[in-house]
């Protein structure tokens, strides 16, 4: 799901305390609105159901100031504040997916009150229950690949190696080596990368190319090469996860992350945007 483009029209009105944040859609059954009685949401907020066309949406009110277009903005920069809304967004999801098939909405999706979004579940209500029918009995798979060419052991230089000329030419020799160490990491990389899709497509619905995640967002050692998310039926979850996680074996300087199972983040969209490069998977 796509949260809105912009805000709503009206959403900076001052006289506006509240807005309704959107963290998931499903098919309207007790579950769900069990759910919103019992689990908080961003900011401790209580959740509450919102009915249209068959589907509930759960969402809590938060402030219309903080969760405007410059409160976003403000709030996206803070990595503190993002880290805590994404936890309580994702924790509600994942508390929702538990109990039923949802369809995740995106971190900070808004409207500007519970009936607009009675409405869009009603104008939107074929494409969400189609993409239900589609996702139910499925997990998401998250798989990372890393290059990481320090954790190959660098030739230590020849025991004798003097002082001077000869000296010199060790440390040559001794970087060329690091070189070739570091490139053959990267070749290895890509090419487990390569395996890991074949190995992954074998079981899995639909897959989605996500950017490599860099910095902060990299949770390993190392240049993340590869960031793919897979759609597998829950019963193939954890065969998939024995074959990926034994792929780097005996490969120095390259790992394998596998994360999940999730909601199905990366495919709650249109088919169309499956195969697209997009942001980065849990």
């Amino acid at each position: 799901m796509s949260s809105l483009p912009n805000p709503p029209a009206g959403f900076t009105d001052p006289d506006v305390e509240d807005v309704t944040y959107v963290y998931a859609v499903g098919r309207d059954t007790p579950a769900l609105h069990g759910l919103a009685a019992r689990l908080p949401g961003v900011d401790g907020r209580p959740l509450r159901p919102v009915g249209g066309g068959g589907l509930c949406a759960l969402v809590s009110a938060v402030p219309a100031d903080t969760f405007s277009e410059g409160g976003l903005t403000a709030q996206m920069e803070d990595l503190d504040r993002l880290e805590a809304v994404a936890r309580a967004h994702h924790a509600v999801v994942d508390a929702a997916f538990a109990e039923t098939s949802v369809l995740p909405m995106r971190l900070a999706t808004v409207y500007l009150d519970d009936a607009r979004v009675a409405d869009m579940l009603v104008r939107q209500r074929s494409e969400f229950q189609e993409l239900l029918g589609r996702l139910e009995g499925q997990v998401e798979l998250g798989v990372k690949v890393y290059a990481d060419p320090r954790a190959v052991a660098a030739p230590e230089p020849s025991a004798g190696a003097s002082a001077g000329a000869g000296a010199g030419r060790a440390y040559l020799r001794q970087r060329r080596a690091q070189q070739h160490s570091s490139q053959d990491a990267y070749r290895t990389a890509s090419a487990l990368a390569a395996r890991a899709a074949q190995v992954a497509e074998s079981h899995a619905t639909a897959r989605a190319v996500h950017r490599p995640q860099q910095g902060q967002l990299a949770s390993r050692p190392g240049v993340n090469v590869a960031n793919e998310a897979y759609l597998v039926p829950r019963e193939h979850t954890e065969r998939l996860r024995q074959e990926l996680s034994t792929l780097a074996d005996g490969a120095p300087g390259v790992s394998v992350e596998v994360t999940g199972p999730w909601a199905p983040y990366s495919f709650a969209t249109a088919l169309a945007a499956h195969d697209t490069d997009g942001g980065g998977a849990r």
